[in-house]
């Protein structure tokens, strides 16, 4: 299953405190048993959970690229993978695992925040570039794999489960009435909407991205109802 979580400071000159990027990732130690890996650079954390499917040995996250530059961690499953390496392979990009995570990292640098337009799976993911101090956070079209978020303290904060960023200090727990009343009325709460004022939810088919302490919300695919089928 796998669930990520992490934090990145608006503030580039705040490093970030290591124990509550742990305590962040405990709390989803339920999805993923098998190991945990941290990544941190001045004001961003990143966190994740692994249940091991693809490359047992050598699939550990987060995963970087070439030169260490970029970093991602990701909960999923990326079907076209193996056609996605091979034409980044043509296209010069070097790999040290065998992973379907690894091709995110390949696509960001061929593509930017627009790689996730290439991938067809089941997803969240989130990618730091230490260069351009840019967060991209992505989430798959229909929406299969949960990713959260929230705007906090000078940080945005994002996880696979709500009780990640509750793990944050002093996060605020207020109930959102309206999302309340969301869940009575259709018996499910709809993104963006949480049961809580200051957490979202990343719609199905939204990648966020934050730079230059702006963050951008973008709709990256929708259901096109043409051709039909004859």
């Amino acid at each position: 299953m796998c669930g990520i979580s992490g934090f990145v400071y608006t503030n580039r000159q705040r490093t970030i405190d290591r124990e509550v990027l742990r305590r962040m990732n405990r709390a989803i130690t339920h999805r993923g048993p098998d190991s945990d890996g941290f990544f941190v650079h001045q004001n961003a954390g990143m966190a994740m959970r692994r249940l091991a499917i693809i490359d047992l040995s050598s699939g550990n996250q987060p995963i970087s690229n070439e030169d260490a530059t970029v970093w991602v961690i990701f909960n999923g499953e990326i079907y076209n993978f193996l056609s996605l390496r091979q034409d980044l392979e043509s296209r010069g990009h070097l790999f040290k695992t065998n992973t379907d995570t690894e091709t995110i990292v390949h696509l960001y640098e061929e593509y930017g925040a627009n790689c996730v337009d290439h991938l067809r799976g089941m997803f969240a993911f989130a990618i730091w570039d230490t260069r351009k101090q840019r967060l991209l956070l992505g989430r798959d079209r229909v929406g299969q794999k949960p990713l959260y978020y929230a705007q906090h303290d000078g940080a945005l904060i994002f996880g696979s489960e709500i009780k990640c960023l509750l793990e944050y200090p002093n996060f605020p727990r207020n109930i959102d009435l309206e999302a309340i009343d969301h869940y009575l009325t259709l018996q499910y709460i709809p993104a963006p909407w949480t049961g809580f004022k200051h957490i979202q939810k990343l719609p199905p088919a939204h990648r966020l991205t934050m730079e230059n302490n702006k963050v951008l919300i973008e709709r990256y695919w929708d259901l096109h109802y043409i051709p039909k089928l004859e």
